[in-house]
């Protein structure tokens, strides 16, 4: 992010200006807010009228992003362009929905590649469905278990739930993804191991959760069904077929991964397969339409009208001008609770850096706290400190409508987004302690406790928020959110000119686990400090008691 740049100098002064402003006043003032900040793409609604700006705050920011050269490196992401530079990588997750036309990385056509990959995955999942795929005591496939952590779990598994209504079968599907045994044994104890297929997603097939979890249900399959239970019962998803094999997995059960797609990218490809087995051929094909109307969407339309764009201006508009830290994503919908994780993941884990393109330490803050959850859950935890903290959190409040004909049940859905409006409301327009003090006295409170009392009561509003409405939770439309979110992300890394595709933190904890284990199991090492050294002497003694 070039802060010597003409717009960027407009920004500080502009801010300087807005910053004195409430949006109340702004509201009061104009009452055509909605009809000039809001975007329509097909079946999702984009309010953002509830934000600190007027009619020069997105102009500026789109005025930064032209000059930060936001256009080329958009067209970077989609060309196959090594964008990833610190692994000489391209980032073609892109791809993996719209293989319809050739896609060169390294002068190879890598839709050639995808198709063929698709054609597999359908025709894998097609037998599970005619139950014409049998396990090794000839009985067909019931149980799911999908074996993978970070974004071979965190987004199949919010897929997953998020579609359970577009299953077209009754199989069963868990997720294992941490080595605490206890997930695990959660899910050894539901299954059947006779019906049970397991799928191992790992591009290197040496992720250590991952494959502690996968050999240990091998062997307890071993036990319950013999030596061939793997070739029947396990699946591979990964970049490495070698040890895949060696793994004992039969070649026609690998599915290929590639360097070019990220994991927190990677629901799109093979890693998505539990998502396909769940919604079939067509619903998964409407799923990738969903984000190739994205693709299209961010690819076309102007900055000022463009979705992510404008989702991800503000949030830099909030983070490096407003000094927020933080960014709440709430999501009105039972079926969308593990969605915000998995954003957590797309957004933290790609733009937690501290280092610019050019390998310089930079002086700005990069990628917010994402937290949040299920509305109205969110309302009796953490929304008190959104109301009345310190804290300027902006948030991205996510509202599905799915029409609901049933008079008893109606009235749940009217008042899942009635509460979602209440609290987009209140953040904005506070309540002022004359409003405090004139509600209490309307109570009958003696008028020297309402004094008191009113201060308690003030909520300083002026809170930003966004609205992303969908009439309903189809296939389709996840794969609008989804992608929505993608590219948002992209661009932010893009503006903050940082690299959004790698992930060298979370390498460095990986690097460091196995010395650590050995450790644990008592093998001489000296590359560990002697601050662990002393609390793993402690633990063993403890444990010896």
């Amino acid at each position: 992010m070039k802060e010597t740049l003409n717009s960027f100098k407009a920004l500080k002064h502009h801010y300087a200006d807005i910053s004195k402003l409430h949006m109340r006043d702004s509201f009061e003032k104009d009452k055509a807010r909605f009809e000039r900040y809001h975007l329509v793409l097909d079946d999702l609604l984009f309010d953002y009228s509830r934000n600190r700006i007027n009619e020069e705050t997105i102009p500026l920011l789109c005025q930064f992003a032209n000059e930060m050269g936001l256009d080329r490196k958009l067209r970077q992401l989609f060309n196959g362009d090594k964008i990833n530079i610190s692994e000489n990588r391209a980032v073609l997750h892109t791809a993996l929905r719209n293989a319809q036309a050739p896609i060169f990385t390294d002068g190879k056509d890598v839709s050639v590649d995808i198709n063929e990959t698709q054609k597999k995955l359908t025709n894998f999942a097609n037998q599970i469905h005619r139950k014409t795929w049998l396990g090794a005591t000839s009985k067909p496939i019931k149980h799911i278990v999908n074996i993978g952590i970070g974004g071979s779990h965190l987004g199949p598994r919010a897929c997953v739930q998020a579609l359970k209504d577009y299953a077209i079968n009754d199989l069963s599907f868990h997720f294992v993804s941490t080595v605490d045994k206890t997930n695990l044994l959660d899910v050894w104890n539901k299954i059947d191991p006779e019906t049970s297929l397991f799928i191992i997603s790992s591009k290197s097939f040496t992720t250590i959760e991952t494959m502690t979890n996968a050999e240990t249900l091998r062997s307890l399959m071993q036990e319950a069904l013999g030596e061939s239970a793997c070739s029947k019962h396990f699946i591979a998803i990964t970049a490495s077929v070698s040890k895949a094999l060696a793994f004992g997995i039969a070649p026609e059960c690998i599915f290929p991964i590639w360097e070019w797609v990220g994991g927190r990218y990677s629901v799109w490809s093979s890693i998505g397969f539990v998502l396909l087995l769940l919604i079939g051929e067509e619903q998964f094909e409407a799923f990738l339409s969903g984000a190739r109307i994205v693709d299209q969407h961010f690819l076309s339309a102007p900055f000022h009208r463009n979705i992510p764009v404008v989702l991800a201006l503000l949030s830099l508009w909030y983070l490096n001008f407003f000094g927020a830290q933080a960014q709440a994503i709430i999501a009105y919908s039972h079926l969308l609770r593990h969605f915000v994780p998995y954003l957590q993941q797309i957004d933290m884990e790609s733009n937690g850096k501290s280092v610019s393109m050019e390998g310089e330490t930079i002086s700005y803050n990069t990628g917010p706290i994402i937290f949040g959850g299920e509305g109205c859950n969110g309302q009796h935890a953490y929304h008190q400190l959104l109301h009345q903290g310190r804290h300027f959190i902006p948030v991205d409040f996510i509202l599905i409508d799915s029409s609901e004909e049933r008079v008893l049940l109606k009235r749940h859905e009217n008042l899942l987004i009635a509460s979602a409006l209440s609290q987009a409301t209140s953040l904005l327009k506070g309540k002022t302690y004359e409003e405090s003090y004139l509600a209490l006295l309307d109570k009958k409170i003696e008028q020297s406790i309402a004094k008191q009392v009113a201060h308690h009561q003030v909520i300083p509003g002026n809170k930003p928020s966004n609205i992303l409405y969908l009439k309903q939770l189809t296939p389709k439309n996840l794969g609008m959110l989804i992608a929505i979110y993608e590219h948002k992300v992209f661009v932010q890394g893009a503006l903050w000119n940082i690299n959004s595709f790698d992930q060298w933190g979370v390498e460095q904890g990986k690097q460091l686990l196995p010395t650590l284990l050995d450790a644990m199991m008592n093998v001489e090492t000296s590359a560990i400090d002697p601050n662990t050294l002393a609390f793993l002497k402690y633990i063993r003694e403890k444990s010896k008691t």
